[in-house]
């Protein structure tokens, strides 16, 4: 959807506000670490923390929010408004005139400031800003598909759902511009009458109203290709999924701010439990130029958002990122976030399974392989807003379409890792040996992919558990291993949270001498490539 009339319309007005720059304030340190690493219900759902364990993700400091004293005194400073802010990243958001935001490194708790002008970054590391433009818009159960059975049949879905692989108890988080009439469409009412639909947020307005009528409707076009029912005329790919649906696209406009909300959404789904990410935007361009990506920022590691993407991925959970719709363009390539590692990006094929001109093709400006798989982005299947049964174009179709399905295969065997999975998908791909810079390693075929899936043995890394004795101790601690756990590094923070000691141990020698502690209460968080453990002992 082209946004020309409307850029025009607000070129004058936003002239006058050019002194205003977008900015990350990163901070030194954070709160409360060890007592919430102690108990981490305290900063996690209980789905999530079950989803950690289930798959051996790591509980960490990235977990725990940002403090909030820091952000009170950031947000008080004058010419100061903060817009965002991640506890992936201990960082705010903030917009600001340069000098006033320049300043803020007078606050002992501030670390760092990363402009998204890069070109205001004189000294340090960029935080490579992401200037990008969104490509928006961009028993057995038997099912007829009607006008989805060509994007469901195509990659193999029916298959899963004939194996009551529907999504059940799977939950899917969808970023995106906006949910219009999706707490009324007829589309979405088996969604909600199963109570599937768990929630939402406005992170653009900081509002509950994500169904907003008013709202640009290219999320529930896209939610629509997952979880819209019309009996015998349309099923969604991912029909028994649980949903949340944030917006963290303003589609007025293209600021880096966007890309912000996006982590804060990522966040928030991790901390709720969910398993699955799909976005349907992408960044290359903004507004301003002076915030704008070159193809060679398209490496992972430069765009705020893709860092996101790859904590998000690090953290458990499947990113699933459209594309990008700039094949015919003069820029051509994907997109942030579908340039981060850990993306699972979709391109665009049509109904025979040819390529379509405009999905953005690969590879990453690190030569890795993207997009990784293709689904229909031509003539999708989609219900719109006024609950009529539609056709739209753009990966930001394909990707949501494969997202939906990936849920369902990963409901077939939900011990496997997001790493896991995605291998597995790429491997049923149809041009996995030769894979080519249109359409990555080709069509999936999850029927294949199912089988494969089925036939492994994944581990239950749920069994990791230490434990420490005597307690309480006065000299020397014992380190009880988990069963396959050769070593680990274990920190000792006290009562306040000072880290006292840092060492490795190992499995051979599983003690510390703690006779030169003094006597009291301390924490020791226990540390493995798949689970972090925190236990309290005290020292007499």
């Amino acid at each position: 959807m082209s946004k020309l009339p409307l850029f025009l319309l607000l070129l004058g007005f936003c002239t006058g506000f050019s002194q205003e720059e977008h900015a990350w304030v990163y901070f030194t340190d954070k709160a409360n670490v060890v007592q919430a690493l102690a108990d981490p219900t305290t900063i996690l759902t209980q789905k999530a923390i079950d989803r950690k364990n289930l798959h051996g993700i790591a509980i960490d400091e990235k977990d725990v929010p940002v403090t909030e004293s820091y952000v009170t005194i950031v947000a008080g400073q004058s010419g100061i408004s903060v817009k965002a802010r991640s506890k992936w990243f201990n960082c705010v958001h903030v917009l600001g005139t340069q000098a006033t935001i320049q300043q803020l490194t007078s606050l002992a708790f501030v670390d760092r400031i990363e402009f998204a002008d890069r070109n205001l970054n004189s000294s340090r590391t960029q935080i490579q800003s992401e200037t990008f433009h969104k490509e928006k818009l961009d028993t057995r159960i038997v099912y007829n598909y009607g006008n989805t059975a060509t994007q469901v049949q195509q990659i193999g879905v029916d298959h899963l759902h004939q194996e009551d692989h529907t999504g059940t108890n799977m939950t899917i988080a969808v970023m995106d511009s906006g949910f219009p009439n999706v707490n009324t469409m007829g589309g979405f009412q088996r969604m909600r009458d199963a109570g599937q639909l768990l929630g939402g947020y406005d992170f653009v307005a900081r509002s509950n109203d994500f169904g907003n009528a008013g709202l640009n409707s290219h999320g529930t076009l896209v939610l629509s290709t997952m979880a819209g029912f019309v009996q015998d005329q349309f099923v969604g790919t991912a029909p028994d999924a649980n949903y949340y649906l944030f917006r963290t696209e303003d589609a007025a406009s293209e600021t880096p701010v966007e890309l912000s909300y996006w982590v804060e959404a990522a966040e928030r789904a991790d901390s709720l439990g969910v398993d699955v990410i799909n976005t349907s935007l992408g960044y290359n361009t903004f507004d301003d130029a002076s915030y704008n990506f070159t193809t060679a920022d398209m490496d992972g590691n430069t765009a705020f958002i893709s860092k996101g993407a790859q904590v998000a991925f690090e953290k458990g959970m499947l990113v699933v990122t459209s594309a990008g719709n700039s094949g015919n363009g003069s820029w051509g390539i994907i997109t942030a976030p579908a340039d981060a590692s850990g993306s699972f990006t979709v391109g665009a094929v049509n109904s025979s399974g040819g390529y379509v001109s405009f999905s953005s093709r690969g590879p990453t400006a690190d030569n890795r392989v993207k997009p990784d798989v293709m689904a229909l982005g031509s003539g999708s299947a989609v219900i719109t807003q006024s609950n009529v049964i539609s056709t739209a174009n753009g990966t930001s179709f394909s990707s949501p379409i494969m997202a939906g399905a990936l849920a369902c295969l990963w409901q077939s065997n939900p011990q496997l890792t997001n790493q896991e999975l995605m291998d597995f998908v790429r491997q049923s791909s149809s041009i996995f040996n030769n894979p080519t810079d249109q359409l990555g390693y080709g069509i999936p075929d999850l029927e294949m992919a199912l089988n494969n899936v089925l036939s492994v043995e994944t581990p239950d890394r749920r069994g990791l558990d230490f434990q420490l004795h005597p307690n309480p101790v006065t000299g020397r601690l014992q380190i009880q291993f988990p069963n396959k756990v050769s070593s680990a590094s274990i920190e000792l923070f006290d009562n306040v949270g000072r880290k006292v000691h840092a060492e490795e141990i190992a499995v051979e020698t599983p003690f510390m001498d703690v006779s030169g502690l003094s006597a009291g209460l301390y924490f020791a968080i226990l540390q493995t490539a798949y689970q972090s453990k925190s236990l309290k002992f005290i020292k007499q």
